[in-house]
C-alpha cells in the first residue's frame, strides 16, 4: 500500500473476494466499476485517472483478504487527517486505558471469543468462556470433539448452533492445516469458518500486534458515521477503508478499542449523550460543523433539529421526536 506523508495511505483499497461472516461487509467480492476493472490491454498496464493501475484490481490474481483497487470515497484530504489526529487525540483523553474487554489468554481462545461475540455482547460470551476453555483447552482439543459436544457451553450465546459448527471446523483447520497454532495473516485467517476480516483483524491486532486493517463493528460503524468520518451510507467495507486512510496504522488496534468504549459508554445507539467533550465538538450536535448522520435519541447536547414557528420539528431525530409527542414533517 503507497504510504504518504507521517505513515498514512495515500489511497485505501477496496477489498476483493474475502471470506466474511454474519456480521461482514455484504459488498464484499463486487468488482469496482469504471475501466480499471477490465484489466489492462495487450502488452500495456492502463491507469485510471486516480493513478490506479489496472493490475492491482479484481482479476487480477489478488489473494482473499488483500485490497487491490481504489475508491474514491477513501481518499483521505490533509484537513481530514488533521480533523480525525484531533479525534484521536480527544478519544485518547478520555479512554486511555481502553482494551478489548473478551476474556482470553491465547490466540485461539481470543479467535474462539471473537467468532461467538458476533450479535452477541462480550458480556454474555464472557460468562460463557470459562467453561468453554477449560472444557478445550487446545484446538486439537476441539477437533476431537464433535459441534453437539461444544453447543451445551455456549447454548446462552445467540445462533450457538452455527457458532458451534464454525467453532468446531475453524479449530480443526488450525490443528490439521496450521499444526495447531492460530496462523498470523490476514489470508490464512480468512480460510478459516467464521473469520471475516473483523474478526481476523481482532485476532491479529490483539494476539499478534498486527495493524492490517481497521476494525469495524456495530459501534465503530455507527460512530464513524456521526463522527463524519465515513458518508451515512457506506457498508463496512467502505467504513474500513475510511478509517485506514484517515489514522496512522501504527494507531488503529489501541484506537478501534476507544471506539468501542465511547460507543458503549457515551455515543450508544439510543439514548445517547451529546453533551459528552468528544461527542460536542465532533459528534452531530458537535461544533466543528463536519458532523455526520444524525443522532438519534439524543440525551443532552445542542439537537440538530429546530423547532419553527409554527411548533413543527424540522429535520432528523425523529424516534426522539415520536416519543415527546411532537408533530414532524
Amino acid at each position: 500500500m503507497p504510504a504518504g506523508r507521517g505513515g498514512y495511505p495515500c489511497v485505501v483499497p477496496r477489498p476483493d473476494n474475502q471470506a466474511r461472516d454474519r456480521t461482514g461487509d455484504r459488498s464484499a467480492g463486487r468488482s469496482p466499476a469504471g475501466p480499471a476493472a477490465r484489466g489492462p490491454g495487450p502488452g500495456k498496464s492502463k491507469v485510471d485517472k486516480r493513478g490506479v493501475s489496472a493490475s492491482r484490481v479484481k482479476g487480477s490474481g489478488a489473494k482473499p483478504g488483500r485490497l487491490p483497487g481504489a475508491s474514491r470515497e477513501t481518499v483521505a484530504t490533509a484537513a481530514e487527517r488533521r480533523r480525525a489526529l484531533r479525534l484521536m487525540a480527544a478519544l485518547e483523553g478520555h479512554y486511555p486505558e481502553a482494551a478489548c474487554e473478551l476474556e482470553y489468554r491465547t490466540p485461539h481462545e481470543l479467535l474462539v471469543a471473537t467468532i461467538l461475540s458476533a450479535q452477541a455482547t462480550d458480556v454474555s460470551v464472557n460468562k460463557a468462556t470459562p467453561a468453554l476453555f477449560a472444557r478445550f483447552p487446545t484446538p486439537s482439543s476441539y477437533a476431537s470433539s464433535s459441534v453437539a459436544e461444544i453447543e451445551p457451553y455456549i447454548r446462552t450465546i445467540g445462533l450457538f448452533r452455527s457458532k458451534a459448527r464454525a467453532i468446531h471446523e475453524s479449530m480443526s483447520r488450525v490443528s490439521s492445516v496450521f499444526g495447531g497454532k492460530v496462523p498470523e495473516t490476514m489470508e490464512e485467517l480468512l480460510t478459516l469458518r467464521g473469520v471475516a476480516r473483523k474478526t481476523a483483524n481482532v485476532v491479529l491486532g490483539n494476539a499478534f500486534g498486527r495493524n492490517e486493517g481497521f476494525v469495524v463493528d456495530t459501534h465503530i460503524d455507527r460512530l464513524s458515521k456521526r463522527f463524519g468520518l465515513a458518508r451515512p451510507g457506506a457498508g463496512v467495507g467502505e467504513v474500513e477503508r475510511r478509517l485506514m486512510a484517515l489514522f496512522p496504522r501504527e494507531s488503529w488496534c489501541q484506537l478501534s478499542h476507544r471506539f468501542i468504549w465511547h460507543g458503549r459508554r457515551a455515543c450508544r445507539a439510543r439514548g445517547c449523550d451529546c453533551s459528552h467533550p468528544v461527542c460536542a465538538v465532533f459528534g452531530p450536535c458537535g461544533t466543528d460543523g463536519r458532523a455526520g448522520s444524525s443522532c438519534e435519541g439524543c440525551a443532552g447536547g445542542k439537537p440538530r433539529s429546530t423547532l419553527d414557528g409554527t411548533g413543527v420539528f424540522k429535520g432528523p431525530n425523529r424516534r426522539n421526536k415520536v416519543a415527546l409527542g411532537v408533530r414532524i414533517v
